[in-house]
């Protein structure tokens, strides 16, 4: 008799630290928006991957962190901390150094009830790997990990050695998902997470990252898709950056959203993007309701 393995893992860390860029690179496709810049995940993003008799259920989370200033912030890791108690094994992904951040979310991690993994991602960026050493005795005096394991998401150093490992912990049960299936996220939901990346990535340092994207119309028209976005920004100012002169900027975004748009779904796309301010909604539970923040 054939026995199946399904269970679901949890991807946690502080921002930046490459959560995102594993889940992709352990699907072979990009899912999850990346970007070297704070808040870039705000969702839970959930991943599957069903090779063989296994499926990996991967839930990548927003970036902890201990501010807690703004109603964004608090949901983000009100979304990471959730998954704490919901999975069967939690892959906890770090810098190759410690922070006190690290400390925050290690006492979090420690009310978990099921393996917890320590991922130390972007080995790549170390010369002289007997300079993990410090770092492993580090971390192994904070919490009692079921397993530590060096990897580079970036360049998919020992990521297929840790989906081996991952197996081990996931329950024998049914699939819960259809063998075809990478994520439970709808394409609504998938675009508006495109255009977000290309705002992220095209203004670089020029405005804050507290922007985010509703899509007011998603149609099927014929082999196309007709899309209508609307960019919300909480000021003035920042509505004049994303328009740009003449309205270039905000058609550079569209040209690149698009384009990657019509890449994920294969289809035509015909996009349309708008600005409009909404004041101090990044701090408003209500707002972020009614913009999918739930």
């Amino acid at each position: 008799m054939n026995h199946t393995r399904c269970g679901n893992v949890g991807i946690i860390g502080r921002p930046n630290v490459g959560k995102s860029t594993l889940l992709n690179t352990i699907l072979g496709q990009k899912l999850s928006i990346t970007c070297n810049k704070p808040q870039t995940t705000r969702h839970q993003i959930l991943g599957i991957k069903t090779e063989g008799d296994v499926q990996a259920i991967y839930v990548d989370t927003p970036g902890m962190h201990r501010n807690q200033e703004k109603a964004i912030n608090r949901y983000m890791n009100r979304a990471a901390s959730s998954i704490i108690h919901d999975v069967d094994v939690i892959v906890f992904i770090i810098e190759p150094k410690w922070t006190p951040e690290e400390d925050w979310i290690v006492e979090r991690l420690k009310t978990a009830e099921c393996p917890v993994i320590l991922v130390i991602n972007k080995i790549d960026t170390i010369k002289i790997k007997s300079e993990l050493l410090p770092l492993l005795d580090t971390a192994s005096k904070r919490m009692n990990f079921a397993q530590i394991i060096p990897i580079s998401a970036k360049q998919a150093t020992q990521v297929a050695s840790l989906e081996k490992t991952l197996v081990q912990y996931l329950p024998e049960q049914p699939f819960i998902y259809p063998e075809d299936q990478i994520t439970d996220r709808s394409e609504r939901f998938l675009t508006s997470e495109i255009i977000r990346e290309k705002l992220m990535r095209s203004l670089g340092q020029e405005l804050p990252y507290i922007l985010t994207v509703e899509i007011d119309a998603f149609k099927e028209e014929g082999d196309a898709y007709d899309i209508a976005a609307t960019i919300y920004v909480q000021r003035s100012t920042q509505k004049a950056i994303v328009i740009g002169a003449k309205g270039q900027k905000l058609k550079e975004i569209g040209t690149e959203s698009r384009l990657e748009i019509q890449k994920a779904f294969d289809r035509r796309v015909h996009l349309q993007l708008w600005v409009k301010v909404r004041e101090n909604w990044a701090d408003d539970e209500r707002m972020l309701r009614q913009l999918g923040y739930e």
